[in-house]
């Protein structure tokens, strides 16, 4: 079962929950199942590189993770493909929440500079599914204590979805490590 994982805004490939998740894939013997792009900053060419990576493979074959950004952008791939979705902490109005970031900016754990630019907010609110269609192939993962993102409005994004609610963490999910067995369930591993 291939994974497709997503990482967020300013993040990478070598993120811990990506890093963590990519270990588990190679424990279980699937490191070749494992994809992990470096997202574009730009949200017209993350989508079309994520969906170039998805559509080789039948609904039923691929699950897609996504993390804050990664989540939304999740969403809308998820919609697009009808493959079952993890979305960890997820963004859900991003072209509120990022404009305030629009500029040139560091991506964590590195010098590399990103440009955000203005028209990217449009394009987020393109790539906007206002509503979910089959719950039954979603799981929320929402930390209560996440200090970016508010987690009520992802459990109301989502209704009827399988849903883990981790009182306390953050938005990193710094205790994803305690949940990863269960995350993996859900992808059938």
């Amino acid at each position: 079962m291939p994974i497709l994982y997503l990482h967020g805004f300013r993040s990478t490939p070598r993120s811990a929950k990506a890093q963590l998740v990519a270990q588990h894939m190679s424990e279980l013997g699937k490191a070749d199942q494992y994809i992990c792009p470096q997202l574009p900053a730009s949200p017209e060419l993350a989508a079309e590189l994520i969906q170039t990576l998805a559509f080789p493979f039948a609904a039923d074959e691929l699950t897609i993770i996504g993390s804050s950004l990664g989540g939304y952008y999740a969403t809308w791939l998820a919609e697009r493909t009808g493959s079952r979705t993890i979305l960890l902490n997820p963004a859900i109005h991003p072209e509120r929440d990022l404009e305030k970031y629009i500029g040139v900016q560091t991506v964590y754990g590195s010098d590399e500079m990103i440009e955000i630019k203005p028209e990217f907010m449009q394009d987020l609110h393109d790539l906007q599914v206002t509503q979910i269609t089959q719950p039954e192939r979603y799981f929320l993962v929402a930390a209560t204590g996440d200090e970016v993102l508010d987690w009520r409005e992802m459990v109301a994004k989502y209704p009827g979805v399988k849903q883990h609610i981790i009182q306390g963490s953050d938005h990193g999910l710094s205790d994803f490590d305690q949940i990863i067995d269960e995350v993996l369930g859900f992808a059938g591993l």
